[in-house]
């Protein structure tokens, strides 16, 4: 399985970015798909997931009302759509996939069965 995240960039305090996330996964469908993240010298954290049918997620508080999490599961595809962007946001920005949707443990990254590679998001002016 192979996860590919992209989008990432510089942008400046307030603006918008929309990650993608392409997965070669042929059973794409019956994964949940997550963004977490990755600041400067600190540990990579829960972002938000998606279930594997669309019609649930999950947000660290720190992106709730900014950031939104959808798929497209005709195009294997799961995107992050981040407004009102913050210095604070800066982070590599990972896609993973898991097999299962565990209660009260899809915020924790050993859920996760796949990982993307990353893609670079620079908040400064």
């Amino acid at each position: 399985v192979q996860l590919q995240a992209s989008g990432g960039g510089l942008v400046q305090p307030g603006g918008s970015l929309r990650l993608s996330c392409a997965t070669s996964v042929r059973t794409y469908r019956t994964y949940a798909m997550a963004w977490f993240r990755q600041a400067p010298g600190k540990e990579r954290e829960f972002v938000s997931v998606v279930r594997q049918s669309g019609a649930s997620t999950l947000y660290a508080d720190s992106v709730k009302g900014r950031f939104t999490i959808f798929r497209d599961n005709a195009k294997n595809m799961v995107y992050l759509q981040m407004n009102s962007l913050n210095p604070e946001d800066t982070a590599v920005y990972y896609c993973a996939a898991a097999q299962n949707w565990v209660v009260g443990a899809m915020r924790s990254q050993n859920n996760y069965d796949y990982w993307g590679q990353g893609t670079l998001v620079t908040v400064s002016s």
